[in-house]
């Protein structure tokens, strides 16, 4: 029996390499799907944790997961001779920066180590992780031609672009139109009939590069326009102006414009990141992402410009930052989610100690942070009064800030969240 018969009859062998945020939902939706899925892991304690039907994730709940790893259609390891058995191999592992802030394609290479000495023919290979325009074509296709099987007869190799927003309660895995790429036509043909029985609509493109540019840019679509509108909220304070007041109205009209909103900087693990991807490969052909540097510095920029506000509210006070007792409200990268990847509030909070303030923080879906050697844990709002500023770098729905607002002394609002309640305030306000 061929792979597409396989796949039709669900009998196709399916094993995601890294069940982390991108590997674990879709290991659930192929799961749902009727295949057969193992997840393959090198921590430990992922993998224990899903085989008993304990999910870290918020987009999986374990209502989700554990009647499908009953049924035995998911199971987990951390033996790399689960790809021999596989007949699709899904790579879904991190991707991230440097300290120069050039491209790590490290995972991504090791995980095509565990994968040349097992592959046999008649298998799909897909890579999900973000990379540069090229990479599967010229890095991982070379790679995987080690174990002598000739892609697009022997195996078929394509990249499809991970689409994952956490917290998102109308769009996941299996709605999420899905770009898919090929290295040959035939990849094309095999990847468009596996995903076709898991997700609602494909999106095919002509080649791996061309999905690859796809997700790169989405994503720098998100980091221009939210540095645009970071950089827009700067001139407004300095020209006296409420820049939601200025966005608000600007988004009335009904064509040619979407509204951004300002914030503390990124987070999460792609639009921090994944713009910085296109500019590295551009800067080797000798040219400059401008717009992507400029929106980087900005966005990178904008938690001093929250430890500065707080200094200036604080000191309008007549009280300095260093020996304050600071609150602050929120520390994941976005709302009701528990995700603090490259979350800007590290920075604020860095930023605040380093000049001397007590920080604490509360984040109803954080309960501990780790900075450095610091373990910080999230700590109760009833002495809100206590705190002499308190900094809102998320607005989570579970927060009361009417509460916020009547009990603190100061607040330093970079998310606009108390904007309903301010007509009641008897803490001063001061907005991004």
């Amino acid at each position: 029996m061929n792979l597409l018969e396989k796949i039709r009859r669900h009998e196709a062998r399916v094993t995601v390499i890294g069940i982390g945020y991108v590997g674990l939902p879709l290991v659930v939706e192929m799961a749902r799907a009727g295949f057969h899925v193992t997840g393959y892991d090198k921590n430990e304690d992922k993998v224990r944790s899903v085989q008993a039907g304990r999910s870290y994730i918020s987009d999986v709940s374990d209502a989700d997961l554990q009647p499908l790893v009953q049924k035995g259609l998911i199971t987990t390891t951390t033996d790399p001779d689960c790809l021999a058995k596989a007949d699709v191999v899904i790579i879904c592992v991190p991707t991230p920066l440097n300290k120069s802030k050039d491209p790590d394609n490290s995972y991504i290479v090791a995980a095509a180590d565990d994968l040349v000495p097992r592959m046999h023919r008649d298998m799909l290979v897909v890579l999900e992780s973000t990379t540069f325009p090229g990479f599967t074509r010229e890095v991982l296709l070379p790679k995987l031609r080690e174990s002598g099987l000739k892609p697009g007869e022997d195996f078929y190799l394509c990249f499809s672009p991970e689409r994952v927003d956490p917290g998102n309660k109308r769009f996941h895995t299996k709605n999420t139109p899905k770009v898919i790429g090929g290295i040959t036509p035939n990849c094309l043909e095999v990847i468009q009939a596996m995903y076709g029985e898991v997700i609602d609509r494909l999106v095919p493109v002509s080649s791996t590069d061309a999905a690859e540019m796809v997700k790169l840019l989405e994503n720098t679509f998100r980091a221009v326009n939210i540095g645009l509108v970071n950089e827009v909220a700067i001139m407004c304070h300095r020209l006296g102006l409420d820049t939601w007041e200025v966005i608000d109205a600007a988004a009335t009209k009904p064509f040619g414009f979407m509204p951004f909103y300002p914030g503390p900087g990124l987070g999460g693990h792609c639009i921090p990141v994944d713009p910085l991807y296109l500019s590295w490969k551009l800067r080797t052909l000798k040219y400059e992402a401008r717009f992507i540097d400029l929106a980087d510095q900005i966005n990178g920029g904008m938690p001093q410009v929250v430890v500065e506000r707080v200094r200036d509210a604080l000191n309008d006070r007549k009280q300095a930052v260093n020996g304050s007792k600071i609150l602050v409200l929120g520390v994941a990268y976005k709302k009701d989610i528990d995700d603090v990847r490259e979350s800007p509030a590290l920075d604020v909070i860095e930023m605040l100690q380093r000049l001397g303030a007590e920080v604490r923080f509360h984040d109803p879906h954080v309960p501990s942070l780790r900075l450095g050697e610091q373990r910080l844990y999230s700590v109760p709002m009833e002495r809100l009064g206590d705190y002499d500023a308190v900094v809102i770098l998320t607005d989570h729905s579970a927060v009361d800030y009417a509460k916020v607002v009547d009990h603190a002394r100061l607040v330093v609002d970079t998310r606009n969240a108390t904007r309903a309640v301010r007509g009641s305030a008897r803490a001063t306000i001061v907005s991004l």
